[in-house]
């Protein structure tokens, strides 16, 4: 069974950094596609950034250059580094995991609040 769990929200000022952590077991990140989604209320679920098997990465355009995604392959855990944040990045973020195709896995989500 796969599990996913989230670990570093929490509120913060306008400018400032979290760091996001997913800890994963029966799974190894490192044959897996990993990605960090969001969902503010009222809005749909949107992609934040993924890191595939080969380490290449993709962010999403209004995050680039302020979040990094990356992975630690000898504990096997997944990260988001998110800097300068903004009031819009306010959001339930979650960790979620795929061998291909949909994202079966997913964490049950940490919360960021941005203050402005």
């Amino acid at each position: 069974q796969v599990q996913l769990v989230e670990s570093g929200g929490g509120l913060v000022q306008a400018g400032g950094s979290l760091k996001l952590s997913c800890a994963v077991s029966g799974r190894t990140v490192r044959t897996s596609i990993m990605a960090w989604f969001r969902q503010a209320p009222g809005k749909e679920r949107e992609l934040v950034a993924r890191i595939n098997w080969n380490g290449v990465t993709y962010h999403r355009d209004s995050v680039k250059g302020r979040f990094f995604i990356s992975r630690d392959n000898a504990k096997n855990m997944v990260s988001l580094q998110m800097n300068s944040l903004k009031p819009e990045d306010t959001a339930t973020y979650y960790c979620a995991s795929t061998t291909g195709g949909s994202y079966d896995a997913w964490g049950q989500g940490t919360q960021v609040t941005v203050s402005s």
